[in-house]
C-alpha cells in the first residue's frame, strides 16, 4: 500500500473542528493553492473517462490475479515493494473473479507547487465536494495524506456485485498517480461490503437500538462494525463515517481496551485483552476478543483459558447475550501465534 497515505480517523477528534475551519481554510489563499480536489461532477470529462477506464482495467487484472501486470503498471516506489498489493490481490481474487465492477465515485487530487518562499506542508487534507455549515454532505469526502510530492493523484472506488449470487458484494479502490500522462497504480484496497450478510446501515440501526436501551457496549461494537463497512479506504472520511464516529463517541464505554489492555480477572487469573470487535459471519454476529498469553502450544490448556475469558466477558457485560451469537477468544503469543475458541453465548453459564 502507499505508505504516504494516513488514516484520517487517527486525527478525527482534532478534525471535528474542521466543520468551522473549512470556510477559513478556503479563505487562506496560500493553503487553498497548495492542493485541489475534484469529484466526479467537477472534473473534466477526459480525466473522468481516463480514471474510470484505468480502474476497470486494473480491476480486470486483479480479478484474474495477474499481479505481474499490475506491478508493471505501478509507480516505481510501489513496484519496488509490491508484496503488500500482491498479497491483497491474491487474498481477494476468488471473490473478485466472480464479480462485476461498477464505478461508485472518483476523486482527482492535485498537489501544486508552493508559492515562493513557502515551505511545503508535511500533512495535507483534501476537502472534496460541497460542504455545509455542519460539515460534510452526501457527495463530499475528505482525504488525509502526508509527504507526497507535487503531482496529480486519484482515488477511484468500484462496487463489485457477485454474478454467482453467492459471494458478498465488495468494494475495490485504486489509488493512482499520473506519470508521463498515464495513470499508474499506487495502492489497492479490497473489502467486503457486508459482514454476515449485513451492511453498514444494518449495523448502524442495530447500534442505535442498543444505545436506546442503554446497552452501550453492544452499541459501541456495532457502531465500530458499521463504520468499518462504510470506510472504503483508511485515509478517507465521508459524512457517513463522520456521523458514525460522532454517534459512537457519545456512548463510548470507559472500560474498553485502548492504549493499554483491558485487565480482566477470572478464576484468580488476570487476562490482558488487547482488542475487541464485532464480526459478522453466516448471518450471525460474533464478538472477537484477542488477549496476551505466553504460550498457546498446549491446545487443551489454551482452550480452557479461552473459555474462562469468554465467561468473564459475559459476566462483566451481561448485555453481550443480547448482542452476539458467540464469543470468539484468541490467546495470542508475543510472536503472533494464536489459538482461538468459539463459544456460543447460550452455552456460557
Amino acid at each position: 500500500m502507499w505508505r504516504n497515505w494516513r488514516n484520517p480517523g487517527a486525527g478525527r477528534t482534532a478534525r471535528s473542528g474542521c466543520k468551522l475551519f473549512i470556510c477559513l481554510a478556503l479563505a487562506l489563499v496560500g493553503g487553498a493553492q497548495a492542493q485541489t480536489c475534484s469529484t466526479d461532477e467537477e472534473m473534466d470529462a477526459p480525466t473522468h473517462t481516463a480514471l474510470q477506464a484505468t480502474a476497470q482495467r486494473y480491476f480486470a487484472l486483479a480479478a484474474k490475479g495477474d499481479v505481474g501486470a499490475l506491478r508493471e503498471n505501478s509507480i516505481a516506489s510501489v513496484a519496488g515493494n509490491f508484496s503488500g498489493i500482491a498479497g491483497a490481490v491474491q487474498g481477494n481474487q476468488a471473490n473478485l473473479a466472480t464479480g462485476k465492477a461498477t464505478p461508485r465515485s472518483a476523486f482527482a487530487l492535485t498537489i501544486e507547487e508552493q508559492p515562493a518562499g513557502q515551505a511545503a506542508p508535511s500533512g495535507l487534507e483534501f476537502f472534496c465536494g460541497a460542504f455545509g455549515k455542519s460539515g460534510q454532505t452526501a457527495s463530499s469526502a475528505v482525504f488525509v495524506l502526508t509527504d507526497l510530492p507535487v503531482g496529480r493523484y486519484a482515488v477511484v472506488i468500484l462496487d463489485v456485485a457477485a454474478l454467482d449470487g453467492k459471494s458478498d458484494p465488495y468494494v475495490v479502490s485504486f489509488v493512482l498517480q499520473q506519470v508521463a500522462g498515464d495513470w499508474k497504480l499506487g495502492g489497492f484496497y479490497a473489502k467486503a461490503a457486508q459482514a454476515g450478510g449485513h451492511d453498514s446501515t444494518w449495523f448502524r440501526e442495530r447500534a442505535r437500538a442498543f444505545a436506546a436501551k442503554g446497552e452501550t457496549h453492544n452499541a459501541w461494537f456495532y457502531f465500530l462494525a458499521a463504520r468499518s463497512l462504510a470506510t472504503f479506504v483508511p485515509f478517507m472520511s465521508t459524512r457517513e463515517t463522520d456521523t458514525l464516529y460522532d454517534e459512537s463517541q457519545k456512548i463510548m464505554p470507559a472500560d474498553l481496551p485502548g492504549d493499554k489492555p483491558l485487565e480482566l480477572l477470572a478464576g484468580g487469573k488476570s487476562y490482558k485483552i488487547k482488542t475487541i470487535f464485532a464480526y459478522g459471519v453466516a448471518g450471525e454476529v460474533n464478538l472477537i476478543a484477542k488477549y496476551d498469553w505466553p504460550d498457546v502450544s498446549d491446545a487443551t490448556k489454551t482452550y480452557a483459558e479461552n473459555q474462562a475469558v469468554a465467561r468473564a466477558m459475559v459476566a462483566k457485560w451481561p448485555e453481550l447475550r443480547d448482542g452476539f451469537s458467540a464469543i470468539v477468544t484468541r490467546a495470542t503469543e508475543a510472536s503472533g501465534r494464536d489459538y482461538g475458541t468459539l463459544v456460543a453465548v447460550q452455552d456460557l453459564k
